[in-house]
């Protein structure tokens, strides 16, 4: 099928028809709709598209229009003026239970009164009264505007074959529907059966589902390769991203920003650029903040199809990542974003699905936990879509736990460990400007979803970056090599950390190298995949393991990497892997709790002492 054997029934994509998913979690393809509906205005903006009347449909049921992420893409599409249309199809029911003993309103189509979008009614039994109303709510989106089309029907079958509706005393309300309530029966009923050959439609309708049956049955399955072939649309260490041009070419992206960005803000913002390049190599160096929004500056410079979303965008968040970019680019491709993270996340996927390359600042990447569900789907759309969807979206936050942080612990979770799990992903962290810099520019460039960890209090912290590099996603960063003497006495331990672990690990082998121990100190600037060559080379010599980690003992990055390295390098070791990591309580706020649950430089230095 169109998916490959990936998506099953449920999770039918077509790009040919511009079918662009079944979704599993109830309501979640409405932000997706969005970001649908915003790269048809971007098409338009960039003069990319190629039918200048193009709108998206989204379908969803009466019980899913009344989750929160309705009122939030409701929001979105009146503020932007989308061309969007939300079907509602109405059966009044859950799997079994009625709709209206569990939601408080019935006129969903009522819903957008309080954004300006209009809503009609229609009776989904009535061929006629639906493709009436369809069609006028079809062409008020094309020339208006957003709107809600709510059709009410009937459910002739179960929510799903595992449905046990016979258990539940429906028999005859089933067989009445079938009889009396089938659409199509209504309408051969109706005088307007005379106007349409239902012998012949019928006879095509036939011959297509045998055709059908005939292609499904004569299809061989899928290799048990593909799945793991469909983990990332660019393969682990496959891309040189300092050389992936934009989709439409350079010279054309470099004509469509001329012709998009007014000369005046051009220069302006070429003199942002040029004084962002001059910090970066100045003895001072530049801001993990600032080097991150070099990076972005200059790529939405490059390529048109890079967009940004964010909180307080214009004002350039927390840490300056989004600065600019929105004074430059406009509100279309620099969208500053109402509080909710999820559904700014849903409609970057769905702008990635649909040709362009969105970046979404988080501020914290606590607050990512919101969209958790829209990154899980990110993950997956390149496999589920059988490979058909690419998904170039970066996510960037800055998070982790640093010691004496004192944030309490909503601000102090590890959000990175929560998404380790989610297929798909490629997940990187960096501590240093110059890391941060290089990842971001490979990540915007990858054709697959990234997500890039920074340490939240040492974002304004300035050191080197050189400018024009592109760091591999897969790879770790050696930033310090134990000495050959400290080798050969056994005193040297292999240190594996990322985020606020590196700063701590370097005071810590401050400390050690004068009492002769050392360390090789691994960052992870690539948690998934796990760069396993770089961490044997430093074994082959070490032999010892001490991960300092900003996760919790139970499901933390730490596990994982332990785990990883005891299945895969276990002759290497002499010792057991000894984990630094948080605790599994909550993160508290006072200092004197805090230091028995975030691992610092002290703790280190403790555990190479106990190791050699």
């Amino acid at each position: 099928g169109t998916c490959r054997g990936t998506g099953g029934s449920m999770h039918i994509y077509d790009m040919e028809t511009n079918f662009q998913g079944g979704w599993a979690l109830v309501a979640e393809q409405l932000p997706y709709a969005v970001g649908a509906a915003r790269s048809i205005e971007l098409d338009k903006q960039l003069g990319t598209g190629e039918a200048e009347d193009r709108i998206t449909i989204v379908f969803v049921g009466e019980g899913g229009a009344q989750n929160g992420r309705m009122a939030e893409c409701l929001n979105a599409a009146a503020k932007e003026n989308l061309p969007i249309l939300f079907v509602v199809i109405d059966n009044g029911r859950a799997i079994n239970t009625f709709t209206k003993d569990v939601a408080q309103n019935q006129e969903v189509f009522n819903q957008g009164k309080h954004y300006g979008i209009p809503g009609i009614l229609a009776d989904g039994q009535s061929l006629q009264d639906t493709l009436r109303i369809g069609r006028a709510a079809i062409n008020h989106v094309r020339t208006k505007g957003p709107a809600i089309l709510q059709v009410h029907t009937f459910r002739l079958n179960g929510h799903s074959p595992a449905d046990p509706e016979h258990e539940r005393n429906r028999k005859d309300e089933k067989r009445w529907a079938r009889a009396e309530g089938d659409p199509i029966k209504i309408f051969e009923s109706s005088a307007d059966v005379l106007r349409v050959d239902t012998k012949a439609c019928t006879a095509v309708a036939r011959a297509r589902i045998k055709s059908a049956l005939a292609f499904a049955n004569a299809s061989p399955p899928p290799p048990e390769t593909l799945a793991k072939e469909l983990e990332y649309p660019d393969p682990t260490g496959a891309v040189d991203y300092s050389k992936r041009e934009p989709t439409m070419g350079l010279a054309k992206a470099m004509e469509v920003t001329a012709a998009t960005v007014p000369a005046a803000t051009l220069a302006a913002l070429g003199a942002r650029i040029d004084a962002l390049r001059a910090m970066a190599s100045s003895e001072q160096g530049i801001s993990i903040g600032d080097a991150v929004n070099l990076a972005i500056l200059e790529e939405m410079l490059r390529d048109p199809t890079c967009v940004a979303h964010a909180e307080d965008l214009q004002a350039g968040s927390s840490y300056n990542i989004p600065a600019n970019t929105q004074q430059a680019f406009g509100t279309l491709r620099a969208a500053d974003e109402i509080i909710d993270e999820g559904h700014f996340i849903g409609k970057a996927l769905g702008e990635g699905m649909n040709g362009y390359r969105p970046i979404v600042e988080l501020m914290n990447a606590n607050f990512g936990i919101y969209g958790m569900a829209e990154l899980s789907s990110a993950g997956n759309t390149f496999a589920t879509t059988g490979g058909q969807f690419n998904m170039p979206m970066t996510i960037i936050g800055a998070g982790g736990t640093a010691p004496n942080q004192s944030l309490g612990a909503e601000h102090s979770q590890p959000f990175h460990a929560y998404i380790m799990g989610i297929p798909g992903l490629k997940i990187c962290t960096a501590s240093k400007p110059h890391e941060a810099y290089g990842l971001t520019k490979s990540m915007i460039r990858d054709n697959g979803p990234g997500v890039l960890l920074l340490p939240v209090k040492m974002m304004k912290q300035r050191g080197p970056c050189t400018v024009d590099n592109f760091l591999p996603l897969h790879k770790s960063v050696v930033h310090h090599n134990a000495s050959p003497g400290s080798i050969a006495a056994g005193k040297a331990v292999t240190v594996l950390t990322y985020l606020h672990g590196t700063k701590e690990s370097e005071d810590a082998i401050a400390v050690l190298m004068t009492e002769g121990y050392d360390c090789d100190l691994i960052e992870l600037t690539c948690l998934k995949p796990f760069d396993v060559e770089t961490v044997k080379a430093s074994l082959s010599k070490t032999h010892k393991l001490a991960i300092l980690d900003e996760s919790t003992r139970s499901g933390g990055v730490g596990a994982t990497v332990s785990a990883l390295v005891s299945e895969l390098l276990f002759d290497e070791l002499d010792a057991p892997v000894m984990r630094l990591c948080m605790e599994d309580a909550p993160v508290p706020y006072a200092t004197e709790m805090e230091k028995c649950m975030v691992k610092r430089a002290s703790d280190l230095i403790e555990a190479v002492r106990s190791m050699c």
